[in-house]
């Protein structure tokens, strides 16, 4: 006779099921989510909200990309692309995709290019 089966680990695969709600990935208007795309809060969190909605309207106070919102909150791309997937149907949060260096009419910044390497040979 097997031992009895002990609860999951609630940080693993099934965590992310339920944060989702079943969901694998994001659809609508987050399916042109990447990394460097910003994302700002446009209204404060509500009573009740799910907790990782809560915490993606805090940290989005200020614009953050999605990498760094990623990183602090611990979830992979897909399971927070999910989330805000949810918070931009609702109008909560706004996503800006940073806008390329050639199409914003300059190239990369010389001087200050110049000043990060004389940095690194420092080091």
């Amino acid at each position: 006779m097997s031992a009895p089966r002990k609860p999951s680990d609630p940080s693993g695969l099934e965590r992310y099921y339920v944060l989702t709600g079943g969901r694998s990935g994001p659809g609508g208007s987050a399916s042109s989510l990447d990394v460097a795309t910003l994302v700002v809060s446009r209204a404060a969190p509500l009573p009740g909200m799910q907790h990782e909605h809560e915490e993606i309207l805090r940290r989005c106070r200020d614009p953050l990309s999605v990498a760094e919102l990623g990183a602090h909150l611990g979830l992979p791309f897909n399971i927070l692309a999910v989330l805000l997937s949810d918070l931009l149907d609702a109008g909560r949060v706004e996503a800006r995709n940073p806008i390329p260096a050639h199409q914003a009419g300059r190239g990369p910044d010389l001087a200050l290019l110049e000043e990060v390497l004389s940095g690194l040979e420092r080091l």
